[in-house]
C-alpha cells in the first residue's frame, strides 16, 4: 500500500529562493496545476516537466493515522473530461531533488498574475520514519516554521484559496510558529 510520509516547512520567499532552485545542480522544475473534485482526496493534476505534460488522477485518504495515496496516469482526453468537474484549483511551480532516503520538493504557488503568494518545502520520508532529515542548507535560511504534522491548514486544497494562504502566513509571522 503506498503510504505518504511527508513534512512540510513554510518558506519565507525572499525573492531570490526559486531563482537559487532552478540553478541548483540535480534540481529540476515542473508546472503543476492540481484540481480537486468533489469526492474528498480525490483530484486531477498536469504535471509539466521537460516540454512534457503527465496527466495524474489520485486518491489520497488518512487511513488508521497513515495517508494512503493512490496516483495513476490518465490520458489527456480523460483528464479533460474530468476536469470540468473540478471544484478548487492550484498553481504551483515545483523544484524536486533527492537527499539520500528522502525526496524533497519546494512549492511556490501562483496566484493568476503569476506571483507566488506562498511557499512551502516537502520531505517525503520512508513510511517508518517519525523525524524529518535536517532542513537542506539550501532551504534553512528561508524556513519559518515548520507545519504540525497532519494539519489541514497546509494541504494544497487549502493553499488553493489565497487568502487563506495570506492569513496563515500573516499568522505565521506574527507568532513565529504555526500552532
Amino acid at each position: 500500500m503506498p503510504i505518504e510520509n511527508e513534512r512540510k516547512f513554510v518558506l519565507d520567499d525572499d525573492g531570490k529562493l526559486e531563482r537559487r532552485l532552478a540553478q541548483a545542480p540535480g534540481v529540476t522544475r515542473s508546472i503543476v496545476v492540481q484540481a480537486y473534485l468533489e469526492t474528498p482526496g480525490v483530484r486531477l493534476r498536469a504535471i509539466e516537466k521537460d516540454g512534457r505534460t503527465r496527466y495524474i488522477f489520485s486518491y489520497k485518504r488518512p487511513v488508521n493515522g497513515q495517508v494512503v495515496e493512490i496516483e495513476t496516469d490518465i490520458d489527456h482526453d480523460d483528464f479533460r473530461r474530468l476536469w470540468k468537474l473540478r471544484q478548487e484549483i492550484v498553481q504551483k511551480v515545483r523544484y524536486s531533488w533527492p537527499d539520500g532516503r528522502f525526496h524533497w520538493d519546494v512549492d511556490f504557488f501562483k496566484g493568476g498574475d503569476g506571483c507566488t503568494y506562498f511557499s512551502m518545502a516537502e520531505v517525503e520520508m520512508p513510511e517508518k520514519d517519525t523525524l524529518p532529515p535536517p532542513v537542506p542548507a539550501s532551504l534553512a535560511s528561508n524556513v519559518l516554521t515548520m507545519a504540525p504534522a497532519g494539519d489541514l491548514r497546509f494541504t494544497s486544497r487549502q493553499l488553493a484559496n489565497r487568502h487563506h494562504a495570506e492569513l496563515l502566513m500573516a499568522d505565521i509571522r506574527q507568532k513565529g510558529r504555526a500552532k
